[in-house]
C-alpha cells in the first residue's frame, strides 16, 4: 500500500534528548544561584528533579503536559522557600532555550530533507521541543504535541489528530520513532504502519507482540527505504 505521509517522533529519534535536558537543568540552577540563591541552595538539581517526578506522579491528569509539570515544580520550589510569586516566565525561558539547543544525530537532517521533499511530514511528540528553535520547522507540515491534543502516545487520540491534519487514512501513514511502546505499539494500535529507529540495535521486546514492519538503524536507512518503496 502506498505511503502518503509520515508522522515522526522527535526526542531520541532525531536527536539525543538527555544532553539537552541535563544542560537545561544546569542553566536553571545557575540562574537560581544568581537571582535566588536561597532557592538554589534549598533545591539543588537532584532535589528539583525528585520534586518534578513527585509532581508528575501526583498529577496524573498532566501526563500529557510536561510544560505545566515544570511550571508547577518551579512554583512549589519557590513557595517552599516562602516566595509566592515565582519568576516562572524567566525560569521557563532559561529552561526552554537550553532544552531546544539540541544536537541532531549526524544522519537526521540530511535524511529529513530528503524525506520532506517527497512526502508531508508531521512531528508527533509527547515532549515540548520547539521546531522553530531547533531550526527544522521548514521540513514539517504539522506539529502535533501531546500537550495540545490532551493525550500522550501511545493513546490513539494523538495519532488520530495527526491523521486528520495530514488528510490521510491510517494505512497510508508511516509513523517513525525510537520507543517500542509509545511509538511502534502505539501507532500500530491506531492502524498506522510503523518504522522503529533502533540506533542501538536492540532486540524487539517480546511483550509487545510481533516485531515492527521496519527495524532501521538510523534516518538515512529510512530515507533509502522510502526512495525504494514509497
Amino acid at each position: 500500500m502506498t505511503i502518503r505521509a509520515l508522522t515522526l517522533d522527535l526526542d531520541d529519534t532525531l536527536w539525543p534528548v538527555w544532553p539537552a535536558l541535563e544542560r537545561a537543568d544546569q542553566d536553571v540552577h545557575a540562574w537560581l544561584r544568581t537571582h535566588h540563591p536561597a532557592v538554589a541552595e534549598a533545591w539543588p538539581i537532584p532535589a528539583m528533579r525528585e520534586l518534578r517526578a513527585r509532581i508528575a506522579a501526583e498529577r496524573t491528569d498532566l501526563a500529557h503536559d510536561f510544560t505545566t509539570q515544570r511550571h508547577l515544580t518551579m512554583r512549589y520550589a519557590f513557595a517552599a522557600c516562602g516566595i509566592d510569586d515565582a519568576p516562572v516566565e524567566a525560569l521557563w525561558e532559561v529552561y526552554f532555550a537550553a532544552r531546544n539547543a539540541v544536537e541532531l544525530y549526524e544522519d537526521s537532517l540530511p535524511a529529513l530533507r530528503r524525506i520532506a521533499e517527497r512526502l508531508p511530514v508531521a512531528a508527533l511528540t509527547n515532549g515540548n521541543a520547539d521546531l522553530e528553535r531547533v531550526g527544522i520547522a521548514a521540513h514539517f507540515r504539522h506539529h502535533v504535541s501531546a500537550r495540545e491534543i490532551g493525550a500522550p502516545k501511545p493513546d490513539p487520540a494523538i495519532f488520530r489528530a495527526a491523521l486528520e491534519r495530514l488528510g490521510a487514512a491510517p494505512h497510508e501513514v508511516l509513523h517513525v520513532g525510537d520507543d517500542p511502546a509509545l511509538d511502534v505499539a502505539g501507532a500500530r494500535a491506531a492502524g498506522l504502519r510503523v518504522a522503529w529507529i533502533n540506533r542501538r540495535g536492540e532486540p524487539w521486546p517480546a511483550g509487545l507482540g510481533d516485531p515492527p514492519e521496519l527495524d532501521l538503524p538510523d534516518m538515512t536507512a529510512l530515507a533509502d527505504w522510502l526512495d525504494a518503496h514509497a
